[in-house]
């Protein structure tokens, strides 16, 4: 596995304690150096250029989206994921529209900041899945996901379960940890009345998924 070499820009010191201690657990991820806000990091940026870059929104003297700008105008080839608090939509957008690669909740497990990092190193995005509000849901096309309460994310699930493949499969297609699709997978069960695997298949092709 290659080595990800990697800086931090956060203001709040615990957060930073922590995830230091996280990401030296880690054999292929190299912790270069720590800033407490934008300018800090742009000053290290001179000396050490990482491939991969995790970065607060809310910082003094200058904030996250700032940054970005900063970053991908003089450095694009370096890989971007925002950690916040904030799970907002706008936000996320804005950070997208900037050129950030990932955006990631500190609320988020270590398994899903590690495995963001990895998947970000290899050139994906990760953005967090929005599930459609009620208004959304009540203009899909597709009366059917509505009925059930079903989420967009749910319907790719139940396609790929549809197409055969396992949950490792299909959380390396869709650019999600194991433990997010076997929850999917709980809820989608719980959602169709269904206790079995069999009897989810058999409504899969009786419902013409």
């Amino acid at each position: 596995m290659n080595n990800i070499s990697l800086l931090i820009a956060d203001d709040h010191m615990l957060f930073l304690d922590g995830i230091r201690r996280i990401l030296c657990d880690e054999d292929n991820i190299t912790l270069m150096g720590e800033a407490l806000n934008g300018k800090g990091l742009l000053d290290m940026l001179h000396k050490n250029k990482p491939e991969v870059i995790l970065l607060d929104i809310n910082m003094p003297v200058m904030n996250g989206f700032d940054t970005i700008k900063f970053i991908k105008m003089s450095y694009p080839e370096i890989k971007i994921i925002i950690l916040s608090t904030y799970n907002d939509e706008h936000l996320i957008e804005k950070a997208k529209g900037l050129g950030a690669n990932g955006y990631l909740l500190k609320t988020a497990s270590k398994e899903e900041l590690i495995e963001t990092v990895n998947l970000v190193a290899k050139g994906h995005s990760c953005f967090p899945y929005r599930q459609p509000n009620a208004k959304q849901l009540s203009n899909m096309d597709n009366r059917f996901w509505v009925q059930y309460s079903l989420t967009k994310r749910e319907g790719e699930i139940l396609e790929k379960i549809k197409a055969g493949q396992t949950n490792q499969q299909i959380a390396n297609s869709l650019f999600l940890s194991i433990y997010t699709v076997e929850t999917h997978r709980k809820n989608i069960m719980q959602k169709l009345q269904l206790k079995t695997t069999a009897a989810l298949m058999k409504f899969i092709f009786e419902n013409n998924i």
